[in-house]
Formats: structure tokens, sequence, C-alpha cells
């Protein structure tokens, strides 16, 4: 379908047929969802041995009681295996709640009322405050800085990262910029990995960028592999030490897409310097996270190669949903410009650009078809989505037989669509 050389003739043609299509399947009366990332009920069921685990013994193999107070950085086991996820010293992670998203507002919270290094570097002594966010992005990161007033400004993402001639640009013109989004492997929802210049260039930005700028980076999809050998993240930790810019670095994980979506472990990696502002922080909020879940997943993830073959069965059911997708996409678009899309090898989501103006009235015809997905312009910030082109597909809680009707239905509005605009501008 090239509707770039076809008449109207034809054009009128083919949405015809495609409309006559369209209200075929919405005669099915289909409720597909692809909004949102979420584990499936299967990968949830891989955990259930977590329930009754610790059999009634609390004691953590350091000699911790932990149904007690105390341990405001969590169990000295939890944080290793944070350690071993993020790839730091067990040191300079804390293990905490169960929300990485929960520790992002916190900590970005933290610095902007109260300094992470001292009163005076508050962020809020400093004039206005802005986030550089990567786009297409994540828009859970875009609402904490809507909910903070961190006004947001757009740096483009490559198939290798963010586009770091742009970054450093706007960082060295503008100081008032204190911090950068970023989820480095398998990015939400590019499914980009981040290459090892792309790193290397992140971890020395505290050299350019105005004072207490940080680095969020959000490693969610660190050991979400689909395959064996996985693509490599460069270590930030080690570089930002190297480049003398460690405490420009933040770092945040979790297990929510590991073990229990809901009752999981956060991770926190930071320097020394910034995590004895976090730790002040914390103590004000709480006396200590859950303990008890924290020895429930080290005695889960005990054996050495627990957490190996643990992700193995998580792709083993993740990966071929997303073969469905693309194997659908690359059948309708492979041959033509009516859409691109990245290839991930890992992570949640897919990327789908449709033609510059279509991707609202995609989204609406699959809705009206009773297929949702994540509304146009979320995954940019305010929403708004400058090209209107950007789709994010979700395809992890349906059934593969659900992910492929859904599919079925997503090709085909955007056919309609890119058709229909066709049209318009003949």
């Amino acid at each position: 379908m090239d509707i770039s050389t076809a008449s109207s003739e034809t054009l009128q043609q083919w949405e015809s047929s495609l409309s006559s299509e369209f209200k075929n399947i919405k005669s099915e009366n289909l409720n597909l969802d692809l909004t949102r990332g979420k584990p499936s009920v299967d990968q949830l069921n891989l955990s259930n041995p977590l329930d009754g685990i610790l059999q009634g013994n609390y004691i953590s193999p350091s000699g911790v009681d932990v149904r007690n107070y105390g341990g405001p950085e969590g169990i000295v086991e939890a944080r290793q295996l944070g350690a071993n996820i993020l790839e730091t010293p067990p040191n300079n992670v804390y293990a905490l709640g169960n929300s990485s998203l929960t520790l992002m507002h916190n900590v970005a919270s933290f610095a902007m009322h109260y300094g992470l290094t001292g009163a005076d570097s508050a962020w809020n002594r400093q004039g206005s405050v802005k986030f550089l966010c990567p786009v297409p992005g994540y828009d859970r990161h875009f609402a904490v800085c809507q909910h903070l007033g961190i006004e947001m400004l757009t740096a483009d993402m490559t198939a290798h990262g963010p586009d770091m001639d742009q970054v450093e640009q706007m960082l060295a013109a503008d100081s008032s910029i204190k911090g950068l989004w970023c989820v480095p492997k398998y990015s939400n929802p590019t499914g980009v990995v981040y290459s090892d210049e792309t790193v290397a260039r992140i971890a020395k930005l505290g050299k350019i960028a105005g004072a207490n700028f940080r680095v969020f980076w959000d490693n969610a999809y660190a050991i979400h592999d689909f395959q064996q050998p996985a693509q490599q993240l460069a270590n930030i930790f080690e570089a930002s030490k190297a480049a003398n810019c460690e405490d420009s670095i933040i770092q945040f994980a979790s297990t929510s897409k590991v073990s229990f979506a809901g009752a999981g472990i956060a991770f926190l990696a930071a320097s020394d310097n910034n995590l004895a502002g976090i730790k002040k922080a914390l103590s004000f909020i709480s006396i200590g996270p859950d303990k008890v879940n924290q020895l429930r997943h080290v005695k889960f993830f005990e054996n050495p190669n627990a957490l190996k073959t643990h992700m193995e069965n998580h792709a083993a059911i993740v990966k071929p949903r997303f073969d469905c997708v693309l194997q659908n996409l690359q059948a309708a678009f492979g041959d033509n410009a009516l859409g691109s899309w990245e290839t991930p090898q890992g992570g949640y989501f897919i990327s789908f650009n449709a033609l510059p103006g279509l991707a609202k009235h995609v989204v609406a015809l699959a809705a009206e078809a009773g297929v949702k997905l994540t509304p146009a312009g979320a995954t940019f910030p305010y929403g708004k989505d400058p090209e209107d082109k950007n789709i994010r597909i979700a395809p992890t809680v349906p059934s593969i037989e659900q992910v492929n009707a859904a599919m079925r239905v997503f090709v085909l509005c955007v056919k309609l669509a890119s058709v229909r605009q066709a049209l318009q501008q003949r």
C-alpha cells in the first residue's frame, strides 16, 4: 500500500474496503487492552512460592528480626540483591518499599525542597527548575515533574539513547536544568539500550550542568531480557566515578515486574553524599521499610541461579507476545512507509510511529473497535506529541490470541487513518 503514489480513485477504493472491514470488526464487540505495561497472571504466578516461604523464621541471615522497626536502609541481604541487579557496591544501595516510582518522586521532592547535600543545594532556592526529558519517554516521569512544578524540556531519543549533542548543548546553555530522566535499558517506550558512548557521556554531564544536577537513572528493565546473551548496558556507577561525577547519578530499580507488582522491593543506588541526604530525609517519613517482604525475596532468590532462571521464565511468557506484535507490524508495514518501530530485545513496550498527524485518530479508531491503547501524546511531556505520531503498545497482559486480535485491529486502524489523511490532502 503506497499511498504516496496511489491515485485518488485507488485511495477511495482502499478507503471503502478498509471502512467495510472496520465495520465488520466493530460488530465483533471486542474488549482488548494494550494500555499498561503490567505483568500477566502467568508471570505473577511465577512468584507464588513467596507466600509462606519464611515458614515462621523471621530472622535474616545477618541476625535481624525483620518483624520489628529499624534498618532504614533495608536488610543487608536485600541491598545485595539490589546491588546484583544494578551492578553497584551493596553499601551504595538502599532496599526500601515496593515502588521505585515512589522513590523517584521522594528523591525529586527532597532535592527540590531540602537539598540532597545540604539546605543550600535545594533546587527551589536556585530559581526556576527544569528537567530534560528524552522523548518519546515514560509518562509517569513526566507526571512527577508536573506534580512538583518542574518545567520539562524535551530531547530527542535516538537508536543509541538520548541525542547527547542536544543534551550537552542544552545543559551548557541553561543552568536551571537540574535533572535528566533516563530509562537506559529497553527504554520506555522505544526499547532502546543506551550505547556505551551514550552512557559515558551521561556519566560526565556533571561537568557541564549547573550546580546540583542529577540524572534519574530508572533502570526498571535491567534484567528483563528476552534472550541470552543479553544486550549489555555499560555501568553508569563506575563511569561516573571514573569521571569524578558520582554525585550526579541516582539509580533506581525494583522487583515490581520480577516478583509481585504490588509487593516487591524498590532499590536506590547513589554516591555516599547523596545517600546521606536521602537517608536524612527518609528518617522523617519512615522508621524502616517492610523487611519481612525483603526477607521473603532474599529467601526466594537465595540460590545464585534462581534470579536468572526466574527471569528466563518471564521471558518465555513475554517474548511470544512481542513476537506477535512485531510479526503483525512487519506484515502490514514492512513494505511501505505507513509506520516505523524499534525491535526491542527486552522490556515491556513497543513504540510505533504512524505518519505525522495520525496518532490520536488511530487510537480513537482502535477504541471504537474495542481495543484500548495508551492515549496518544502520553509519551511526551504535558501529553503533547508535537507531530502526533507516537503510539505505545503494551502487549504483556493479554493472551497471545488476544494480542493477535488487537494487532489485527491496530494495523487496520493505521491503514484506514493513513488513507483518509491522504484523501484529505489531495
